[in-house]
């Protein structure tokens, strides 16, 4: 009789490695389904090693990737443990067999008379409108030059192209670093993939609970303090009183920040 590993052994299953690590993120299971928008009781059925309400392997590994991500783990290896612990990946599908294919041949196309005859008719007309302008009207009218009748030589300003407006949907920097003084300012945009974000006072009031979607932004200001928890950390950019903060996190990586007024300097 084998006996396994004993790393193996030690290693905590798919679920309870999930729930550790939000636990270690300080994440409920409500904020956990808010960011990525997997139902709560799906989140607490994984946690618990229950696969039953995912709908089949193809949808528990999605949800898998998504919770790991939320919680900082590595997606690829968790999908690997649940593939060990659940027989591997299911064999592809055998593609169709060619008898199969062949059952469902197109009929040959027939020529299409109809269009030939149209474009016989619109030659003969081409033919005579051009055998009148070029010299078939007689009289005083002949000798003139053809140009003369043609008024579209002469470029209209209607054709002339636009110039193109440069839009930016997006603050600039000056309008950011003019943020008053005597308040905490926050703008967060979305710019590598959505983010959860939530953020309270400094009495401690939830002031925004959401995601922020892929290139939308958020401003939020407060007289003293201002306590965030993003989701996607490296994803978001953020201007804390005006001024850049250069690294808020990793993508994928949940943080906790505070903002005084100021200098911004992480709490």
């Amino acid at each position: 009789m084998s006996i396994g590993n004993s790393s193996d052994q030690d290693r905590p299953s798919v679920g309870r490695a999930l729930r550790d690590a939000r636990i270690d993120a300080r994440l409920t299971v409500e904020e956990i389904s808010t960011s990525t928008r997997v139902r709560v009781p799906i989140v607490q059925a994984i946690e618990q090693d229950d696969y039953s309400r995912c709908g089949g392997d193809v949808y528990a590994r999605g949800h898998l990737r998504t919770l790991a991500r939320a919680v900082g783990l590595d997606a690829d290896a968790l999908v690997e443990q649940y593939d060990e612990e659940h027989g591997g990946r299911p064999e592809p599908t055998a593609p169709a067999t060619l008898f199969e294919a062949e059952g469902i041949r197109p009929e040959p196309r027939r020529p299409n008379w109809t269009a030939a005859m149209v474009a016989a008719i619109v030659a003969v007309i081409g033919f005579v409108g051009f055998t009148l302008v070029s010299g078939g009207g007689g009289g005083e009218e002949s000798g003139k030059p053809v140009a003369k009748d043609t008024p579209s030589d002469t470029p209209s300003t209607s054709e002339k192209p636009s110039p193109s407006k440069t839009s930016d949907p997006k603050p600039s920097e000056s309008a950011i670093a003019g943020a008053p003084a005597d308040k905490v300012t926050v703008r967060m945009t979305a710019e590598d993939g959505n983010s959860w974000v939530s953020a309270k006072d400094h009495n401690g009031k939830l002031v925004h609970e959401g995601v922020l979607k892929e290139g939308d932004s958020k401003t939020l200001t407060d007289d003293k303090r201002l306590d965030l928890v993003l989701g996607n950390a490296g994803g978001v950019k953020l201007f804390v009183n005006g001024k850049e903060v250069e690294h808020a996190g990793e993508v994928g990586q949940v943080q906790r920040l505070s903002y005084t007024r100021g200098d911004p300097e992480a709490g």
